[in-house]
């Protein structure tokens, strides 16, 4: 890193060196970099030099509360000390060796640490739940960790027309090809479809715009589901759904119930249950693991994002003895899981890991964290009130806020609007940092926000959506 400038003067002339270096080489993801590289007035680049708890700070000297956790994988805050410790700690020892054909302190301990805090209430007597662990880099991979084990496993289960999907329509469970063809975000996704598998696609419960009203969608998604399940059973091989809250697809809410619907219906019909808690794992919607709160236990835990506090990129595929078992053998059987990754397991990020669990026991992260999700719900209640405020949905830490241009008709803000980023860039302007879903702006703080952060965000977020709706 270079040195820190002495005066605004330096501060500036750097930004604009770095703004020209980024601009010449760097691709970012996400992003149209036509209006990266011709910004509208007010959307000038911002580079992120430092950072502390809940905020973030610029090359310039202006500070934002990070509101979407720097992508919802910070947990605890910024430089936290313990994990920082922990971090250095294990640079002392070894920063990085393969797991391939070896193993390490660190991987073993977290991994005995996750199965030991994975879901386990509403287990029939005599399992024992999600028991073993396979790690990589990010949710995109664990998610195909979770689709290849699920198709290896059927067919070596003697059942290899056991080989289909099926995933809710809006999903996103990743940017790979495997997790791309279960994702159902056509913004995202519909250039790829050459490239991929076929998926089966249920409706996603989406209360808000179910089409006969949100009284009526709980029965008819989850009938809809339960249909496909038990039709075709014999050639499903597993049900892949994020529980509770569809993050990328504008922070849908499951109604209560849905997911344990789907769950029995994959127990009754003999297919797996892939709960992808990349997003939602790690205490965002009130729980440790969103599928706790219906009593789910999965066949694949598939989490990321928050795994390591926000430090590193650390992911984990969590599954049960009997997926294990369908891949022993002797070593001319093959039967071995052929994937991995240079950097699966890596000491640095599971030292991470470790740390950030630890601090969830220290500091009571789930108390305060329901604290602050009940703060939240009452400040934007009134929000609801706004001419161009559709619906407000939370689970814990993890809300959306959908604008609409008609209340009554529920019509949506053209896409070539960008509403939701006006109201970004509304709230910059306020010392808030956003990342909208489309029409739909996405609040997701660290756990750890303050009383009054909250507060500050609350009149932010009323503030900056009515300056942009006008």
């Amino acid at each position: 890193m270079s040195e820190i400038p002495k005066s605004i003067e330096e501060a500036e002339s750097r930004h604009q060196r770095l703004v020209a270096l980024d601009r010449a080489h760097l691709w970012h993801p996400f992003t149209q970099m036509q209006t990266w590289l011709e910004p509208l007035p007010g959307d000038e680049p911002v580079i992120i030099e430092h950072a502390r708890g809940s905020w973030i700070f610029d090359t310039r000297g202006r500070k934002y509360l990070d509101a979407i956790s720097s992508l919802w994988v910070n947990v605890h805050g910024h430089h936290r000390p313990e994990i920082d410790s922990a971090i250095r700690l294990q640079l002392e020892h070894v920063a990085h060796t393969t797991l391939l054909g070896l193993a390490s302190t660190p991987s073993i301990e977290l991994a005995a640490e996750l199965v030991a805090r994975a879901p386990r209430a509403g287990l029939p007597p005599g399992e024992h739940g999600l028991t073993k662990v396979f790690y990589s880099d990010n949710g995109s991979t664990a998610v195909e960790v979770a689709l290849k084990m699920a198709f290896q496993h059927w067919k070596q289960r003697g059942k290899p027309e056991k080989r289909k999907f099926v995933a809710l329509a809006e999903g996103y469970h990743g940017d790979t090809l495997g997790s791309v063809s279960v994702g159902g975000v056509d913004l995202f996704h519909e250039i790829f479809r050459p490239l991929l598998f076929d998926c089966l696609r249920v409706p996603a419960p989406y209360a808000y715009r179910w089409p006969t009203g949100p009284k009526h969608c709980l029965e008819s998604a989850a009938l809809a589901a339960e249909s496909m399940i038990h039709g075709r059973r014999d050639e499903i091989a597993a049900v892949i759904l994020e529980p509770l809250v569809m993050g990328a697809a504008g922070m849908i809410t499951h109604p209560p119930g849905y997911l344990k619907r789907i769950a029995r219906a994959c127990r009754e019909n003999g297919v797996l249950l892939i709960c992808d808690e990349v997003a939602t794992g790690f205490g965002r919607t009130g729980t440790l693991f969103a599928c706790e709160q219906e009593e789910v236990v999965p066949d694949f835990l598939c989490l990321a994002k928050g795994l390591t506090g926000g430090y590193l990129p650390l992911a984990a595929t969590l599954t049960t003895d009997a997926v294990y078992e369908s891949f022993l053998g002797p070593f001319e059987s093959k039967r071995t899981f052929f994937h991995g990754h240079s950097y699966t397991g890596n000491p640095l990020a599971c030292a991470a890991a470790l740390a950030s669990l630890r601090l969830f026991d220290e500091d009571r992260t789930l108390d305060h964290a329901s604290a602050m999700a009940q703060r939240l719900a009452e400040g934007l209640a009134p929000l609801a009130e706004l001419p161009h405020v559709g619906d407000i949905r939370q689970r814990g830490l993890m809300i959306g806020i959908e604008l609409v241009r008609d209340r009554k008709t529920k019509e949506e803000f053209p896409y070539a609007e960008r509403v939701g980023h006006k109201v970004a860039l509304a709230a910059r302007q306020r010392e808030l940092m956003l990342r909208p879903l489309g029409n739909v702006v996405v609040l997701m703080p660290p756990l750890s926000i303050k009383p009054a952060e909250v507060d500050f965000l609350v009149d932010s977020v009323r503030e900056s959506i009515v300056e942009a709706t006008g």
